[in-house]
């Protein structure tokens, strides 16, 4: 179905109809964004159930990771040649596929390749999913479609390890993949009775199968150094190095070839945009921060706060709260507010809960260490919609799958850079205050001399009293690792500020342009 001509605008959705679209399209994108987390606490139980370590059952994340990043960018190009609709059903029907096969999986070669298909169908669904919502609301309410829409992916990846857990524990963890089942299949039929003559128009695109091939080596050879770099002590690793130097170049390359292929398989000129760039930065980079730090806090309260997986998720969860009640508001309103304003007080706030964050200590309560995950909804409900709105203002509805493609790429991409980078940098600075902390535990130390002679009293050996003493200065370094990177990100959020400011204001309000795709 060839058509040279500009798409005439599709009419939007009317009352229960969108209602109904708007549950199917947020459906698909929750059953997505839930399993980028819902295998991260099941990993103990799948490594063992298949008679693997921990470190190899770390690839059922990976291949996930690896395969959606690659695949997100593909959808400007892929929905050119098939058809917004019929590429997002084929999303939703081969995750759904994938899912089962992944339950099915005998041995952890077949789940880690059920789970790279799996991520690799899943990677058109959310930018579809953005881009057939905003074609369903008119114009005024495009906020509105973005706030249904954004409301999924902040719930999605703090139930994923709740539900992962309870899965996990009360039935098993094929189930994991298995509920995706029914919650696909509903999404796909209400999809499709609603959306079918609502085809955006395609063309025969020749596939740049160079660039295709580039974008492959780069982003698969940035990803596993990323996985793999604190494991193997990063660029004192050979294979590390090797992965660096192949990213790296790859990335030259396909720049170069992108840049003046006829047929780009990734729309770089989107780049030429200042709103597009400004905000699609704005918001990986914040994303990595929130997902660094989102990464953190369970770690240190498992590890050096005696919390266990269901407490640390019921500290994590509250998170949702806010998050849900705020952002109608934020979508009925961004149309009339400048959304660089409510970017800023977004920022504003995540410097904020971070800062608290950072004057927590080991005697922390349970209420203490929460009120800054609940304030944190507020942030993240002002977060997603503005950026959004900034980032595909001023398209045209042929270029918003590409444009949406591209940015949900940078967030994932940065989400993974963010966790690697927060980890590693945990570790290191507890290692730096682990021994600055040592030094200080010596016989002229009349504490360190009292907690000896304590522990020796209640009956401890030497070597359980220097144990103990060890575990207690470990506590003690690793909640000041944590200070340190919850102290830096809020900072960092504080420098991100004046991006958001370079893009121009969206014309005759925030949500109008970014409505594009509604015309």
């Amino acid at each position: 179905m060839s058509n040279a001509a500009a798409p005439q605008p599709l009419p939007p959705l009317e009352g229960s109809t969108r209602v109904w679209g708007t549950i199917a399209l947020s459906a698909a994108t929750f059953m997505n964004v839930l399993d980028t987390s819902i295998a991260n606490v099941s990993l103990p139980a799948i490594s063992g159930d298949l008679g693997v370590s921990s470190t190899q059952g770390t690839w059922v994340i990976t291949s996930f990771a690896v395969s959606n990043a690659i695949a997100v960018p593909l959808t400007g190009w892929l929905t050119q040649r098939f058809g917004q609709v019929r590429l997002f059903m084929a999303s939703v029907l081969l995750f759904i596929i994938s899912s089962w096969l992944c339950g099915l999986a005998p041995n952890m070669t077949m789940l880690i390749a059920f789970r790279a298909l799996q991520g690799f169908v899943a990677g058109p669904m959310i930018p579809l999913s953005q881009t057939l919502l905003l074609s369903s609301y008119p114009r005024a309410k495009a906020g509105l479609a973005m706030a249904m829409w954004s409301m999924t992916t902040l719930v999605a990846p703090v139930m994923g390890p709740l539900l992962g857990g309870w899965i996990t524990d009360n039935i098993s963890w094929p189930w994991i993949f298995y509920i995706n089942i029914p919650v696909g299949l509903l999404a796909a039929g209400i999809t499709w009775g609603i959306y079918h003559k609502r085809e955006s128009a395609t063309r025969k695109v020749p596939i740049d199968g160079i660039g295709l091939a580039l974008l492959v080596l780069w982003v698969g050879s940035l990803q596993l150094m990323l996985d793999k770099g604190k494991e193997l002590d990063w660029f004192h690793s050979p294979e590390i190095v090797t992965l660096a130097v192949v990213a790296s170049v790859g990335f030259a390359f396909f720049l170069v070839w992108e840049l003046t292929d006829k047929h780009p398989v990734v729309d770089l000129s989107l780049f030429k945009r200042r709103n597009f760039w400004s905000g699609a930065l704005a918001t990986a980079v914040a994303y990595g921060l929130f997902f660094g730090n989102v990464v953190i806090l369970p770690l240190w309260l498992q590890q050096f706060m005696g919390y266990t997986a269901t407490q640390a998720g019921m500290i994590m969860a509250p998170v949702g709260l806010l998050a849900i009640f705020f952002s109608p508001i934020v979508g009925m309103t961004v149309g009339k507010v400048d959304p660089r304003r409510y970017a800023t007080f977004s920022f504003l706030v995540f410097a904020l809960v971070l800062w608290m964050r950072s004057n927590f200590n080991t005697q922390a309560d349970f209420w203490t260490i929460m009120i800054p995950t609940v304030i944190q909804g507020v942030a993240m409900a002002f977060f997603f919609i503005p950026l959004v709105t900034i980032t595909l203002s001023g398209l045209t509805p042929d270029r918003i799958p590409a444009a949406s493609g591209l940015s949900n790429f940078l967030r994932i991409t940065a989400g993974a850079i963010g966790t690697s980078t927060a980890t590693t940098l945990w570790e290191n600075r507890a290692a730096l205050h682990h021994a600055q902390l040592v030094e200080a535990v010596n016989q002229g130390s009349s504490a360190a001399t009292g907690a000896m002679a304590n522990l020796g009293g209640a009956g401890f050996t030497a070597e359980q009293v220097l144990g103990q003493i060890n575990r207690l200065v470990d506590q003690q370094a690793f909640m000041l690792a944590s200070s340190d990177v919850f102290y830096g990100s809020a900072v960092l959020f504080l420098l991100l500020i004046p991006l958001v400011w370079l893009a121009r204001p969206a014309r005759g309000g925030g949500s109008s342009d970014a409505a594009a795709g509604a015309h």
